[in-house]
């Protein structure tokens, strides 16, 4: 089966090998004309060859009906047209036939082939009807002996080329519109794709955003609402025997309440703004980064001065510096161990090489290392004393935290420090998001030890 040009589709609507009614309908004129034509052109086929006038009228009917199946053969049209041509019927058969091969899928060398039958087919015919023309005549003028070859081509050239070139500029034009429709349908279906995948990416780092957010949180408020717990047991404990001691720790609570409210408000505040901000086309991202700069920043007027025991009054400069800077850093870590060492935690620190200043990002991400573990150690080993470690080396900066047993087992379940189990978790994403190896597990003494490497850049 064949079809004229275009890569037909099986869509309902048409009988048999028909797309639509409209097609058949018009097939089955052109079929009754050329029917008409041949039977007419059989009448004089008859007398010549000798047959009854019925006989050449029903040959022609049927040769002319041939022209139904143009769609479906066009190979048998073109052959019935040569095979009728030479009882000098079938013109609308031959010009009809010719253009649905031309427009088929057919291969050129079969087209070519069929085609050159057709002229060779009406040369011959010309030539022999122009003689037979001229010597049924003995009283007509003589003519040049070229004249009827000329004629006779001519006649041959104009029935078979004009339908052929025109049924092979119909079927380009119909193989390049079904190949634009299919080019704009795969556009159209990669573009679905594009848009689903920019979905899912966009999903995804909404899912990426609300965990760095919420990791941020964690890190800046968990810490501070960890000691001021500490501090309260320790209020509860000594409220009696100790009233100076009570004061302190009250005004340690009050100070560490009054810093996590300012920084959660903080965080909050620059959250709010960043809808905005990002409706302005400015990356979550940047968001979040602008919220972690703003949870570092803690007004002084909302701490209480009284305390310097602490270390807050400390903690709080050195952090008001590193928040100007884009978040914490590593010289704020002293600050940050005599928070602990004020909740009653022994700390020693070590440091190793020349300190330096690294990224931004880096400085952070080593703070929050260490922050998250010493905030471990007091909800999961109340008493037991840790140690940090820093080391400079010099593609890479290293991290240590690492607490002995605690001194009395349970004693962390006195505390009642709740605990989530997203801190080691969210350790080991900052770490590795930075291309950096995050270590953590028990030690043979019954501890536990946190430990990171980041690169320098």
């Amino acid at each position: 089966m064949t079809t004229t040009g275009e890569a037909h589709r099986t869509t309902a609507g048409g009988p048999w090998w028909w797309e639509r009614w409209r097609s058949a309908l018009f097939d089955l004129v052109l079929a009754a004309l050329s029917a008409a034509e041949c039977a007419v052109e059989g009448i004089p086929f008859a007398h010549k060859a000798g047959l009854p006038v019925p006989v050449g009228v029903v040959f022609g009917v049927l040769a002319g009906a041939s022209l139904l199946l143009r769609r479906r053969w066009p190979i048998a049209v073109v052959l019935v047209s040569v095979a009728i041509t030479p009882a000098s019927m079938g013109v609308m058969l031959t010009v009809v036939g010719l253009y649905s091969l031309a427009a088929s899928e057919m291969p050129r060398r079969i087209i070519g082939a069929l085609a050159g039958m057709s002229f060779v087919g009406a040369l011959i015919v010309g030539v022999v009807r122009a003689q037979q023309q001229g010597g049924s005549h003995p009283d007509t003028v003589q003519v040049a002996g070229w004249v009827v070859p000329l004629v006779a081509v001519t006649a041959a050239v104009g029935l078979t080329a004009p339908p052929l070139l025109l049924g092979l500029y119909v079927g380009a034009r119909r193989r390049l519109m079904e190949s634009l429709r299919e080019r704009n349908e795969s556009l159209e279906r990669e573009l679905s794709l594009l848009a689903e995948r920019a979905e899912e990416r966009a999903e995804w780092a909404r899912g990426e955003e609300r965990t760095r957010i919420a990791r941020e949180m964690h890190d800046v408020v968990a810490h501070r609402v960890s000691l001021m717990v500490v501090h309260a047991a320790a209020l509860q404990a000594v409220a009696r025997k100790d009233p100076e001691k009570a004061v302190r720790n009250a005004a340690l609570v009050g100070d560490m309440g009054r810093q996590a409210l300012t920084e959660l408000r903080e965080m909050l505040g620059v959250l709010r703004s960043g809808k905005s901000a990002a409706g302005r086309g400015v990356p979550l991202a940047a968001v979040g980064e602008a919220a972690a700069a703003a949870a570092s920043r803690v007004e002084p007027g909302a701490r209480s001065g009284s305390v310097p025991e602490s270390g807050a009054g400390r903690e709080s400069g050195a952090v008001g510096a590193a928040g100007a800077d884009g978040g914490p850093c590593l010289a704020e870590l002293d600050a940050l161990v005599e928070q602990s060492r004020a909740a009653g935690m022994v700390v020693e620190v070590l440091v190793e090489g020349e300190a330096r200043t690294y990224a931004a990002v880096v400085e952070q991400t080593a703070y929050r290392v260490v922050q998250e573990a010493l905030t471990n150690v007091h909800k999961h080993a109340a008493g037991a004393k840790a140690y940090v470690r820093l080391a400079h080396r010099g593609a890479e900066v290293a991290m240590q935290v690492e607490n002995e047993a605690p001194p009395v087992p349970g004693a962390a379940a006195e505390v009642g420090l709740p605990s989530g189990g997203n801190g080691l978790v969210g350790m080991r994403e900052r770490v590795a998001g930075l291309g950096g190896v995050f270590v953590s597990g028990p030690t043979e003494g019954g501890g536990f030890r946190v430990s990171a490497v980041l690169p320098a850049g």
